[in-house]
């Protein structure tokens, strides 16, 4: 106990590029918008400092937050020129929020389609002004918790950069690795550029076949490096799961950990979800049979009793789109409906629709992301589906789990670690192992035939997962102790 209240006392700056709910492009913004505020509402000192893209200032208001522009501005040195920031500051309940605001975050995606010397200056600056940061505020972290490639540069600095390699000596460094397969790579002579020396520029620094390889850099120097799940952090030291980075986090073993992900359950709670045209619990599913009307009267179907498989994912291979598009016409004739709230690849947008015209009784979607779609999904669904290739935590399952819709999921990643099979200890969804069109089937098959044939057994299913604690209770406290390990 006094170890977790130590570590409360140390003060801790998380640095993202996105947090909910004032950008989003993926899950990180789940996360680094909801595990400082938590660890915030425990007593810790933990800081989110987020940068002000367009109408993030305005998200912000209208959030509630009322905003105090700092009179010091943040400075740091790179692409040959000094560049400046204003830092406003903000309580978002418990914690402290800094938002960077520079013309560098003016006018661009979060995430550019291509990095190279220009498109990675935002996340370069966010970085180094992270390090700047104790100037403006009068407050300095003894932990920076860093997210993903995006704040890669502010490890990177801390083990390579002329000035700022000197000042590592006590603060400790958390590298959180949200998806392995976005690596950050750009022309080498960018470097230079932000003031890295010359020895980041080999095979044991940030060089990767003729590259930079932020994620690496990033790897090397941090005090630790966690990623989102238990099961992921084993994938991704092998050779398959380790896209081309394997040999090295195993090699940096030591200090990976893989620490399951957690929702705000002050948001997703089907009991007071105000996105819901009507509220229901795991002890009350009447409004859960309203969500379902609700969805069924905008797409003009007629309840009939076939189970409702909902997907809210962006259409992408990685999501397993490719084995899930070519079994769609079987799983509807297994006598099921789908629904689909997302886009991504074109492709399987495309496919998508000529199925609904052919289909439009058995399939829709709404093809692109609406938060308050995506909350019907949830709430109107009988069982969700996730077939991912590859998933390093996955927080959708973990919702439709709270909102009364058994996943059918693959058994990879985070999914593994959260969804068990119907009928063994714990048992909460649907699992397949096998990545192919017949194994989603085959277990889709299984869950509508619990459906048809047990009502009493899919009602037990529902149960055990709407009672399930998926909130951050379970992962802060060893956060908690992460922090305590790397501060002095």
């Amino acid at each position: 106990m006094a170890a977790a209240s130590d570590a409360q006392d140390k003060k801790i700056l998380h640095v993202a590029p996105e947090a909910v709910p004032f950008c989003k492009v993926g899950g990180l913004a789940d996360v680094a918008g909801s595990l400082p505020l938590f660890l915030s509402r425990g007593g810790a000192d933990c800081r989110l400092l987020l940068p002000a893209w367009d109408g993030v200032l305005d998200t912000a208001r209208e959030e509630g937050l009322e905003l105090e522009r700092l009179p010091r501005v943040v400075c740091a040195a790179m692409d040959w020129r000094v560049h400046e920031g204003t830092v406003w500051r903000a309580a978002q309940g418990e914690m402290t929020v800094y938002f960077l605001e520079s013309p560098l975050f003016r006018g661009r995606k979060i995430y550019p389609d291509q990095l190279d010397s220009d498109s990675v200056l935002p996340f370069v600056f966010l970085s180094y002004a992270a390090l700047e940061l104790e100037n403006a505020v009068d407050w300095r972290p003894d932990v920076i918790h860093c997210h993903d490639w995006g704040t890669a540069p502010l490890v990177i600095a801390l083990a390579w950069h002329r000035h700022y390699r000197h000042r590592q000596q006590g603060r400790g460094t958390a590298f959180t690795i949200h998806n392995l397969a976005h690596q950050g790579l750009l022309p080498l002579h960018s470097l230079r550029e932000w003031g890295i020396e010359d020895d980041a520029f080999t095979v044991d620094g940030l060089e990767y076949f003729g590259v930079a390889n932020l994620m690496k850099g990033a790897i090397i120097g941090a005090s630790a490096v966690t990623t989102v799940s238990p099961t992921y952090a084993r994938e991704i030291q092998t050779d398959e799961g380790g896209a081309g980075l394997g040999g090295l986090l195993r090699s940096q073993g030591h200090k990976v950990r893989g620490i399951l992900n957690g929702l705000d359950t002050r948001y997703w709670d089907p009991a007071a979800d105000p996105l819901l045209p009507s509220n229901y619990s795991s002890t009350n599913l009447r409004g859960k049979k309203k969500c379902r009307d609700t969805l069924f009267e905008t797409f003009g179907w007629r309840d009939d009793g076939r189970p409702l498989f909902s997907s809210v994912s962006r259409m992408v291979d990685q999501k397993g789109f490719d084995i899930l598009l070519p079994a769609i016409d079987r799983v509807l004739d297994l006598g099921c409906r789908l629904f689909f709230v997302g886009n991504g690849q074109k492709e399987y947008e495309d496919a998508l629709l000529e199925v609904i015209g052919r289909r439009p009784d058995s399939v829709a979607a709404f093809i692109r992301y609406d938060e308050r779609m995506a909350h019907l999904a949830y709430a109107a669904a009988d069982f969700f589906l996730m077939p991912s290739k590859f998933e390093p935590c996955g927080l959708s399952q973990l919702i439709a789990l709270l909102y009364g819709a058994p996943p059918v999921a693959r058994s990879v990643g985070g999914l593994a670690d959260t969804v068990f099979e119907h009928g063994t200890s714990g048992g909460n969804g649907f699992l397949f192992f096998d990545y192919s069109a017949d194994a989603l089937l085959e277990a889709v098959g299984r869950a509508r035939a619990l459906f048809r044939d047990d009502r009493g057994g899919y009602r037990a299913l529902q149960r055990e997962g709407m009672n399930s604690d998926f909130s951050w209770n379970r992962s802060a406290p060893i956060y908690r102790e992460l922090y305590q390990s790397l501060s002095p």
